[in-house]
């Protein structure tokens, strides 16, 4: 019988695992942290999920979940059922894998932390 013993894992943004443009007007760096992986998300002034992702992604809402950290900038939520949220530096949320769209609010970029469940981790959206 192998026993794992578990690790303490650090990363630095600064030297993402991955890194990828969403559109024209995001940026997600992604670093793996054992089998938790940990994304920084980059949103500049005029994104909307539904007119820069939407076109990659075939779907009409964004239906990957988020559970995350805003670090800068304000966005705004909308999911399918019309509940509408703004979110600001030091707010954490829970966005369920239900249809949803995000936009930037206001003329700052906004940079978030996503935790995705691991069968997220890899999509893009």
């Amino acid at each position: 019988m192998t026993s794992t013993i578990p690790r303490l894992h650090t990363k630095s943004f600064d030297v993402p695992d991955q890194a990828f443009p969403v559109g024209d007007l995001a940026r997600v760096e992604i670093v793996q942290l054992g089998e938790t992986a940990v994304h920084r998300a980059t949103f500049q002034p005029g994104f909307r999920w539904t007119e820069h992702v939407k076109p990659l992604m075939g779907t009409d809402l964004c239906e990957i979940p988020h559970t995350g950290y805003v670090l800068s900038g304000r966005l705004g939520v909308r999911m399918a059922d019309g509940t509408e949220r703004e979110m600001a530096p030091g707010d954490a949320f829970v966005i369920p894998a239900v249809g949803h769209d995000i936009w930037v609010v206001g003329d700052d970029p906004s940079t978030l932390l996503d935790f995705p469940p691991e069968e997220a981790a890899h999509a893009h959206g």
